[in-house]
């Protein structure tokens, strides 16, 4: 027989090294925690890892393709083959070519309206929050303003005013200050329209976060010991916002390259010789009739792009999960 205190000699086991693998090693900061929850999130990853991949082929594909976008090399409408992998368009350019140096503009706009966000918005949505009052009645007022008016004809009716007149002063400027003013405000004026309506609600999200940190016991602190409003506003209450900051901004990035896929689609945005996504899509479109429908001409920069959408939205989520404050401490 078994002896009936043997249970209170012998310690319990040790959890299997599985569950060893699921407490996270002492002493790790807050980031290096956020940093090894996203890695566990798979879609994330590999999402990060396809635009990465994306990103240095766009950066490379200049010096390696062997063919030009603006060029023919082969018969128009040629189907996907071992030569031209995307077909070739109307034109007998090379699909894959234009659609890589169209990825370059349409990454291009999504990385400056977010930007924009990012500067703005903040800088904004900071201010209002600790100024309080008065100051912050009026600056939110204005996003108000600003957020009544339907974005995206907004954008077109901008768009459409703006190079108007730019093709109206450039006429008058002598070569080559003139044509290339005209050749380049489009996407100048495309860049400007995005960027005034991408900044709102990073605006709101960080005017909120502020309003709650301004009255908590290190702010106070800081402002007994004499810090000035600047200082505590870039150095105490900012770095504490930046993981919201950082989710909202990867989630703006597609929904700007959404923006100027539309306007490009209806001709308000990238202009030939110039080509992005939308514009590509557009061209393919066109082309499409019931005696040869030419598929190929929509499928290549339409798949890239909702490819690319869909990573960013899955980086956003990931970046979400990492950065939530509410995570379990424990949690790796």
């Amino acid at each position: 027989m078994s002896d009936p205190n043997q249970s209170q000699q012998n310690p319990p086991s040790a959890p299997p090294p599985a569950a060893w693998a699921e407490t996270p090693p002492p002493g790790l900061t807050p980031n290096q925690r956020a940093w090894r929850r996203f890695c566990r999130n798979r879609p994330a990853v590999a999402s990060g890892v396809f635009l990465l991949a994306l990103v240095v082929l766009v950066l490379l594909w200049p010096w390696v393709a062997p063919y030009r976008p603006e060029i023919s090399y082969a018969d128009q409408f040629r189907e996907p083959d071992a030569t031209h992998w995307f077909g070739t368009d109307v034109h007998g350019r090379d699909l894959l070519t234009r659609v890589l140096y169209g990825a370059r503009i349409s990454l291009m706009v999504g990385g400056v309206g977010a930007g924009v966000a990012l500067v703005i918005g903040v800088t904004w949505g900071a201010v209002a929050g600790y100024a309080g009052g008065r100051i912050d009645s009026l600056m939110m007022r204005t996003v108000d303003v600003l957020y009544s008016l339907p974005s995206i004809i907004f954008v077109m009716v901008l768009i459409t005013t703006l190079t108007r007149s730019a093709k109206t002063w450039s006429s008058r400027l002598p070569e080559p200050w003139g044509p290339a003013l005209a050749s380049s405000a489009p996407l100048l004026f495309l860049l400007a329209g995005l960027g005034a309506v991408s900044w709102l609600t990073m605006a709101r999200i960080v005017r909120g976060q502020v309003l709650t940190l301004r009255t908590r016991a290190f702010v106070d602190a800081s402002r007994a010991l004499g810090a000035s409003h600047a200082r505590i506003l870039w150095h105490h209450i900012l770095p504490n916002i930046w993981g919201i900051v950082i989710v909202y901004l990867a989630l703006t990035v597609p929904a700007v390259i959404l923006y100027e896929s539309f306007l490009s689609y209806l001709g308000l945005g990238i202009q030939p010789p110039m080509a992005s996504w939308g514009s590509l899509v557009a061209e393919g479109a066109a082309q499409l009739n019931p005696v040869r429908p030419y598929g190929w001409l929509i499928i290549g920069p339409a798949s890239l792009l909702v490819s690319t959408l869909l990573a960013l939205n899955f980086v956003g989520d990931g970046l979400r999960d990492a950065l939530d404050p509410r995570a379990e401490s424990g949690a790796p």
